[in-house]
């Protein structure tokens, strides 16, 4: 009684074991390339991903080579983790419309009334405060206990 209780046991493990390796080679292969989906009616795309990205959300659509390039060609948005436009050998698609981030940044934290030919130190600034933009920061004094 308990034998064969144990010998049905074995043959479904056996049984479930084979069955999760059937599914895992008859897996379908990821996609080439990935286009990431917005929301809305006609789901617009947002940006093209490679197709084994871990940024790529839930709403995707698997596409061709040439059509993730022709995408990436007509202004959609790369990756910046998995850059399929430099796996694809799309080179510089940028129209040097968009000043650089970081120029940009730097000059909103630094006042330029003080330059080092004055000899004083540059002060940092409120930047990005409506109505507000380039007001130096006040400096408050330690209180001692």
């Amino acid at each position: 009684m308990w034998l064969v209780r144990i010998d049905a046991k074995i043959a479904a493990l056996q049984q479930r074991q084979a069955e999760s390796e059937r599914g895992r080679r008859d897996r379908p292969p990821p996609p080439e390339w990935v286009v990431e989906l917005g929301i809305g009616t006609g789901r617009p795309p947002l940006q093209v991903h490679a197709g084994d990205c871990y940024m790529a959300g839930k709403r995707r659509r698997a596409v061709g080579r040439d059509e993730a390039r022709r995408l990436l060609a007509d202004g959609l948005r790369a990756c910046t983790h998995c850059r399929p436009d430099a796996q694809l050998d799309i080179i510089d698609l940028s129209d040097g419309s968009t000043p650089d981030r970081s120029l940009r940044r730097l000059k909103d934290t630094v006042d330029d009334s003080h330059s080092p030919a004055t000899g004083q130190r540059a002060r940092p600034v409120r930047a990005g405060l409506p109505g507000q933009p380039g007001r130096p920061l006040r400096h408050v004094p330690a209180q001692d206990p």
